[in-house]
């Protein structure tokens, strides 16, 4: 899966431009890169969207990778989804009929990786605990609690990714 002779990403130190409290959200963002890259980098189209026993295909949850990324640092921002996002919220595990490549939805990911790291990069510290509305009902969260819980329900998503892309593999 990842390159077996690098430590992972939370072990090869402080990562240049961010501040010292969101250093494990960004190591947990590209560490998720880097499996989901090496996981998926020779994986079968003809299996992207395929079900296993009723298992979200592949295609979702990289759709969904991408997703709650994308949705989860734009509440932390404190701003509302646009239409868009809730468009492709509502598309995430439909095999557009555009039909999207493994490769697609790889560079679609690693760009949102991107660009939450470097949300990560210029949020004050004196803000992580400001309050922040999540959905339409607004339920409570605050700043970082928001960029903790898209690290994890990335990284539970890989473990998803990771079971489903092996039955599949066989």
């Amino acid at each position: 899966m990842a390159d077996k002779q690098k430590p992972e990403v939370w072990l090869r130190g402080a990562l240049e431009g961010i501040p010292p409290l969101l250093q494990p959200v960004a190591h947990a963002l590209l560490q998720a890169r880097e499996e989901v890259n090496a996981l998926m980098a020779d994986f079968p189209e003809i299996l992207l969207w395929v079900m296993p026993v009723g298992m979200a295909s592949p295609g979702f949850h990289l759709q969904h990778l991408a997703g709650v990324l994308d949705r989860l640092f734009t509440y932390a921002r404190g701003e509302t989804l646009t239409e868009h996002q809730l468009n492709k919220l509502a598309l995430e595990g439909k095999m557009p009929e555009i039909g999207y490549s493994v490769n697609t939805l790889l560079e679609i990911f690693n760009r949102q990786v991107d660009d939450a790291v470097k949300q990560l990069s210029g949020t004050d510290e004196l803000t992580l605990t400001d309050k922040r509305g999540v959905g339409r009902a607004q339920l409570p969260s605050t700043v970082i609690g928001l960029y903790t819980h898209a690290a994890e329900h990335i990284m539970r998503h890989l473990g998803q990714l990771l079971v489903t892309s092996g039955i599949l593999r066989g």
